[in-house]
């Protein structure tokens, strides 16, 4: 099937440092400063706006694989910006260089790869696990 992306689609999505995504907060930290997963998730969004607008209706991408760097610490108050860029598809795999941004300079950067998935394909088999679920009780 031909989803009609092209090399080149950017997106990005931005939000507001807050109590609720810090590291301490998301427990992958004791600090109050902007949390790695967080800005990984700012990242994916970016992707997401960048090629799921542009998918037929039914399809939906999913990440499969990061490999990101965080390089500086945000405070509470800041924001922050993602920006994602499609740099190659090979069929159903989509692969992104990614960026994140504060107010002062570049906090992140690395790779993100997505796969195209029909929707409803994909919740019938993820709900095939809880149906063959084996309960050890």
């Amino acid at each position: 099937m031909n989803f009609n992306l092209s090399i080149g689609l950017e997106g990005e999505a931005q939000e507001l440092v807050t109590q609720e995504n810090t590291a301490k907060k998301y427990g992958s930290g004791g600090i109050e400063v902007y949390a790695t997963p967080a800005m990984v998730g700012l990242m994916e969004n970016a992707c997401l706006k960048a090629v799921d607008p542009q998918l037929p209706e039914g399809f939906a991408t999913v990440g499969i694989h990061l490999d990101i760097k965080h390089l500086a610490a945000t405070p509470i108050g800041m924001n922050v910006r993602a920006k994602a860029i499609l740099r190659e598809i090979d069929g159903k795999k989509l692969t992104f260089s990614v960026q994140a941004y504060d107010e002062k300079e570049m906090i992140g950067k690395g790779n993100h790869t997505r796969y195209i998935i029909q929707v409803d394909k994909f919740l019938q088999r993820s709900a095939s696990k809880a149906e063959n679920q084996v309960n050890d009780d």
